[in-house]
């Protein structure tokens, strides 16, 4: 594992939930998690069983049912960020939209990075392995501002004198 590990709250498909600190990538092995729990255990969690891994703020939100506090779960508007916008139903019905980055790692298999919709909760970032994934859906995709060439000044290239 490396060395600079995360808070993170991993919920299961059976809504039990084990927070824990986990790298911000490169986590996966084998179809295998290995989670330093709270206790200082290693806990090894089969990515088949996870709906979905959240990088949080703060472990103590004082909810027990929703500790990653993640309320909104859809875009109101436009992101501003550039990225690819999924909206993702997962295998226990539950409807998740999130900016994901625009590269190879969409389709690399090995589950999807998605920032939330609402960057002020405590959850940051999400991991959702691809066996949690009933369907996706790509909505949009905002991209930087092209920026054009400047033309270049047309008539003579020296300055004119003004006196």
């Amino acid at each position: 594992m490396a060395g600079s590990r995360k808070k993170t709250i991993v919920r299961k498909l059976s809504q039990d939930w084990i927070a824990g600190y986990l790298p911000a990538s490169g986590f996966l092995h084998s179809g295998i998690i290995e989670l330093l729990a709270l206790d200082g255990k290693t806990l090894q969690l089969a990515a088949a069983e996870l709906k979905w891994v959240c990088y949080v703020r703060d472990f103590n939100s004082g909810e027990a049912a929703n500790p990653e506090r993640l309320l909104r779960k859809t875009f109101t508007g436009r992101p501003r960020s550039e990225g690819v916008v999924l909206r993702l139903q997962l295998s226990d019905g539950d409807v998740l939209e999130g900016l994901a980055s625009n590269d190879l790692s969409l389709i690399s298999g090995e589950g999807v990075f998605l920032t939330p919709p609402d960057i002020r909760s405590n959850t940051q970032r999400l991991w959702i392995p691809p066996t949690a994934i009933a369907q996706l859906e790509v909505l949009t995709v905002v991209g930087a501002a092209k920026r054009s060439k400047p033309t270049p000044p047309a008539g003579p290239t020296t300055q004119e004198s003004l006196f």
